[in-house]
């Protein structure tokens, strides 16, 4: 398998493959850009139907990663790992020790953090084995009081403060009360987004590929669940996808029918062409590397020690950055994706 003539390959620094026989684990990292500082990225656990694949996903989310990491004004570059296992029924300690020991012989050059398969418990396990690992330790919450290391709160929150801004740039409306919005992936991030909206009295439909997310919703924020396939078409202000990337592609855009898009989710478009549809149609994308930004961070603060204070605020300027994104787009006449791409190349040039 050639990385270098690789589609997604981006003059990535480097791409390591681990395996360990006594676990059974089977990882790449991959590290994008490390001028603005050490590579950080999560780590997903997923069923992968192929080498080829997972090897495709580390590669885009990498790239991600580094131009999150710039966009969110922070002293770091991009990189993520790939654990290729089904998370329902392939963890163990041994597979996490070596997964830990895997980016430990990385001497520093990409730290870890929970991801989508993964989580608090999974980060402590690699933490026994590597400092290299953001998201492992208790943490001071907003409203006070302690919570897990997870980052997700924080990146629900910063996804919320950018529906915000997208809502009133596109339909300029700074009242979320009676808002619809469809929110695909109800998991940690996409329920944290959620109980956002039910709060500021938004109206919700939800959609998970796993049951139980959806009851949750249901019971506790008074949400309607709705078909895997029907969360597109729905007739609703926002369309926020919170789970798997890919989910902006040919046939999904055809039914969609939302003017915002803005959501969790990584790499949501399947082709980065697909911006430009967005813009004919009239539909405002928040990009999701911009609006996504709040978990790495915290995973930042978390390392350096920043307060709950600096953090919030730090999460709130999300909002700004796509303000200015929005709003360059619109002068230029250009896609929200393309003036992302280029506003995080000048804050790495910048940064360099």
């Amino acid at each position: 398998m050639s990385v270098f003539s690789h589609v997604e390959f981006d003059q990535h620094e480097r791409v390591v493959y681990g395996y360990d026989k006594r676990s059974g684990l089977k990882a790449i990292i991959a590290i994008h850009d490390s001028r603005l500082g050490p590579a950080l990225g999560g780590c997903r656990m997923w069923p992968y139907g192929s080498d080829e694949e997972a090897l495709r996903d580390v590669l885009r989310l990498s790239r991600g990663m580094t131009y999150k990491s710039a966009l969110a004004k922070l002293p770091l570059g991009g990189g993520k790992a790939v654990i290729i296992g089904d998370p329902r029924t392939d963890k163990s300690e041994a597979l996490f020790h070596a997964m830990g020991d895997f980016v430990e012989s990385l001497g520093g050059r990409y730290i870890t953090a929970a991801d989508s398969g993964t989580g608090v418990a999974e980060m402590r396990l690699m933490s026994e084995r590597t400092r290299h690992v953001g998201g492992a330790e208790q943490r001071e919450a907003f409203g006070g009081g302690l919570r897990e290391g997870d980052p997700s709160p924080s990146t629900a929150y910063g996804v919320f403060i950018g529906l915000q801004v997208a809502v009133a740039h596109r339909l300029g409306r700074h009242d979320l009360k009676g808002l619809k919005v469809a929110i695909q992936g109800v998991g940690q991030v996409g329920f944290g987004l959620a109980r956002h909206l039910k709060d500021a009295g938004a109206e919700l439909w939800v959609s998970d590929i796993q049951e139980s997310n959806v009851h949750r919703a249901v019971d506790e924020l008074g949400a309607t669940a709705v078909g895997q396939q029907d969360i597109y078409g729905l007739d609703v202000d926002v369309f926020a996808p919170c789970a798997m990337g890919g989910i902006l592609n040919p046939q999904t855009l055809e039914a969609l029918r939302a003017p915002v898009i803005a959501g969790a989710a990584n790499n949501q478009l399947a082709d980065a062409r697909l911006a430009e549809e967005l813009q004919r149609d009239g539909r405002l994308y928040a990009p999701d590397y911009a609006i996504n930004a709040g978990g790495i961070i915290d995973v930042c603060y978390e390392r350096t020690g920043g307060s709950t204070e600096a953090l919030k605020a730090h999460i709130e300027g999300i909002g700004d950055t796509l303000a200015q994104i929005f709003q360059r787009a619109d002068a230029e006449g250009r896609t929200t994706a393309a003036v992302a791409d280029q506003l995080a190349r000048e804050r790495l040039k910048a940064g360099r």
